[in-house]
């Protein structure tokens, strides 16, 4: 890379490399900037790849498949692919995908000439980091930088992890075998997820939160759907609870008590109940930024910290932290640190929950819809009832499609069954460019395919209106 022309060493250096540092640096790099990515972890991918998004997905798609239950309803509850499935089997594939997608990034970035820097960054002054790692200590500036180091699991000090039996969402591809009983604490998206898979592999699982239901933002008609395919694979579900204590027995099992006096003993715990940002070391008190309690930056509609130079992106600063959002965030900011024009539209965000069954929406659900007053309606579609759900033996799906009763503008879309996250992005697009329901009404999708669901929901909507 050619000698900086300024005091310099780069115009850009990104801490983090998940899907917003990525991002803000192969954008940076586009433009001809000199761009420097420092990762803590001496590997590429951030905690989308190596711990977080693309491990958890892979652990699912490998339970799907040596399960087999997707194809239960076609031949029976006996099916399996392999009887005895092992974590080694299971983690084999998690290490194939995240092998690949480590290449695949490497690759990118050394294509556009980012130059990769490992080791621990802290600031050491208002342009200036310095980066600890095996091979020594270097100090590297920059005009500007995007801090996109990306959360971590919350670790309350009422319970005692050892990373083996009581365990974080970043450890559960280090269990050595799998446990009969799991108590999973946290009804969130990651909690929800494991314990989901964890069930389909014939564990016992039982689920502690603290709400009366889980994934309290989706729509409550696919929750209901969702409590009942849990219970129905053998999930016990204690909602309204509250954790006590989580301590290991002397001989090896796991007691958790609850506030209400119940007592739960299992093989292992899972505790996911949130997640902080890893903002604790990074020397901000050297440019005078101050995280909230929970590591996160604050920031403006362009994504700058209140230091103008210095721009944050991903889950660092909170809500959505989504890989998929992230990876917008990171590259809007590097446009606006360098002045480039960005003309964006107006685009709904879809939401994916990747349990079994997988859950996903966009737009507004009915509650929000009946405190805000709008007058609208819904239409439903049932896999069941739709010849590819027959197919793929998923009888329990379903897609919703909310609308204004008068304008007909699509106002939400909600689906909970197979390929749900994929689906999604059909309402996406007809919200986004102001489709409505005449639109889905009207469409002629492929026969069988899901998206079908659309063409059957619009119907359903419509017969409503007309009555």
């Amino acid at each position: 890379m050619k000698k900086a022309p300024t005091s310099y060493d780069y115009d850009l250096i990104v801490i983090g490399c998940g899907p917003a540092g990525q991002r803000a640096a192969i954008q940076a790099a586009k433009i001809r900037k000199r761009v420097a990515i420092i990762d803590s972890r001496e590997v590429v991918g951030g905690v989308c790849v190596n711990t977080g998004t693309i491990p958890s997905k892979s652990f699912k798609e490998a339970v799907l498949f040596l399960t087999g239950i997707r194809q239960r309803n076609i031949y029976g509850a006996g099916f399996r692919v392999k009887t005895d499935i092992q974590m080694a089997d299971l983690t084999l594939r998690c290490n194939h995908v995240m092998q690949v997608e480590i290449e695949t990034i490497k690759n990118q970035l050394q294509r556009n000439r980012v130059d990769t820097l490992y080791g621990h960054a802290a600031f050491v002054g208002p342009h200036t980091v310095e980066i600890v790692s095996s091979a020594g200590t270097t100090r590297k500036s920059a005009e500007r930088f995007v801090v996109a180091v990306g959360a971590r699991p919350y670790r309350p000090p009422n319970v005692e992890f050892n990373g083996s039996s009581i365990f974080d969402s970043d450890d559960v591809l280090n269990l050595k075998k799998l446990p009969r009983d799991l108590t999973v604490v946290g009804g969130g998206v990651i909690g929800t997820e494991y314990a989901s898979m964890f069930a389909a592999l014939g564990v016992n699982v039982t689920m502690v939160d603290q709400r009366k239901r889980l994934l309290g933002f989706v729509d409550e008609e696919l929750i209901d759907c969702f409590h009942y395919q849990m219970r129905s694979m053998g999930v016990q579900l204690r909602l309204g609870e509250e954790v006590a204590s989580c301590k290991s027995r002397e001989d090896g099992q796991v007691v958790t008590v609850l506030k209400s006096g119940k007592v739960i003993v299992s093989d292992c715990v899972l505790y996911s109940a949130g997640r902080v940002s890893a903002t604790n070391d990074l020397g901000l008190d050297k440019l005078g930024l101050v995280a909230d309690e929970r590591g996160k930056l604050a920031v403006n509609d362009n994504f700058q910290t209140e230091v103008s130079h210095v721009y944050a992106a991903g889950d660092v600063i909170g809500f959505p932290a989504l890989a998929s959002t992230s990876a917008r965030q990171g590259r809007l900011a590097t446009c606006h640190a360098f002045g480039i024009e960005e003309q964006s539209m107006d685009v709904p965000l879809p939401f994916g929950i990747y349990a079994i069954p997988e859950i996903s929406y966009v737009g507004r659900n009915e509650d929000e819809l009946t405190r805000e007053g709008v007058p609208y309606e819904s239409g439903i579609a049932r896999y069941r009832e739709i010849a590819r759900g027959q197919l793929l033996g998923d009888v329990n799906g379903m897609l919703k499609v909310l609308f204004h009763r008068e304008s007909g503008e699509v106002l939400g879309v909600h689906i909970i069954g197979e390929y749900a996250t994929e689906l999604i992005h059909i309402g996406q697009a007809v919200m986004a460019l102001k489709g409505g329901l005449n639109y889905l009404k009207d469409a002629v999708f492929n026969y069988p395919t899901l998206a079908e669901c659309y063409k059957v929901a619009a119907l359903d909507g419509y017969n409503k209106l007309r009555k």
